[in-house]
């Protein structure tokens, strides 16, 4: 029969109680956040990039799955493409220990040396991708990063790995970072197509004048220089030589060495010649009766 000999059973022996579920170590499961690549739960590794979510991820395993769009979980269904993530600056620990990586973070707040093992939060700027405590940039006032002097706003501001609280935060901040980037787009785009309107004006208003009024001086190459060297100086122009082949016809014909070139020029008729100097030639009177042999060849009057 049993219960027999003074044996008293305890409730917990009569009574069956439902289990309570294993609760998870929150612990673990941050750590691991920090240390795993989000989309394919391995070990974060070189380049790391993150998301605007805040998410971590190996910039590999980014790449893969955009080529194989089926590979991308639905968590990261918000990344399309390279432009959507940001390569992170990161500040390596010097205590870190790849055989005792438990032990230590690998890598550190820049400002003031705080681990980032997910125990203190941590925040990057998608302006230039670099990560700093979120007390460290609390503490500091002017919005330009202290390590690359790179301006930025509250809006580029992303929390790693933050609370759910956070990721709807950021999500926020994600899509009004995105609003802005079209805005910019759309008015540089519109900025473009009106200058491009006003020089199209400017051009057939140009040509329309050239063809109601052909007698206008026209800007080319044809267009007369100016002797002060400011294009476009009427008062200052030279007039075009209507017919500059004459004039230097003109000009050789008046060189003396022009004229000493023709057939019928004889040094001994040249007034302008000294009488030096047309002795040199056999035409001189002196050289019609010399007895010396020629310098040069023979003298044709020496027999």
């Amino acid at each position: 029969m049993g219960c027999d000999g003074g044996t008293i059973p305890r409730r917990d022996e009569l009574v069956r109680m439902k289990k309570k579920p294993e609760q998870k170590d929150k612990d673990a499961e941050r750590q691991f956040r920090w240390k795993h690549c989000t989309i394919t739960q391995e070990r974060l590794r070189k380049p790391i990039v993150m998301c605007g979510l805040g998410r971590l991820y190996s910039k590999q395993n980014v790449i893969e799955c955009l080529l194989e769009k089926d590979k991308m979980p639905e968590s990261c269904a918000h990344i399309k493409s390279l432009k959507d993530v940001k390569d992170l600056k990161l500040t390596v620990n010097p205590a870190y220990d790849s055989d005792r990586d438990d032990k230590s973070a690998e890598f550190i707040c820049a400002l003031i040396g705080l681990e980032m093992s997910g125990q203190f939060r941590f925040v990057a700027l998608w302006t230039c991708g670099c990560v700093f405590s979120e007390r460290a940039l609390k503490e500091v006032k002017d919005k330009t990063c202290s390590s690359c002097q790179t301006p930025f706003s509250e809006q580029d501001v992303v929390i790693l790995n933050g609370s759910d609280e956070d990721v709807d935060l950021m999500r926020t901040r994600l899509d009004a970072r995105v609003a802005r980037l079209k805005a910019e787009k759309k008015a540089k785009a519109d900025k473009k197509a009106k200058a491009k309107a006003e020089s199209t004006v400017t051009s057939t208003a140009t040509s329309s004048e050239a063809a109601t009024n052909p007698d206008a001086e026209q800007p080319g190459p044809s267009s007369k220089p100016s002797t002060s060297g400011k294009p476009g100086g009427s008062s200052s122009l030279k007039p075009i030589i209507p017919n500059k082949r004459a004039l230097i016809s003109d000009k050789i014909g008046d060189d003396p060495m022009f004229k000493k070139s023709k057939q019928d020029y004889s040094v001994a008729k040249d007034p302008n010649a000294t009488d030096v100097y047309k002795s040199l030639f056999t035409t001189h009177e002196s050289e019609k009766d010399q007895q010396r042999a020629h310098w040069v060849t023979y003298n044709p009057f020496y027999n």
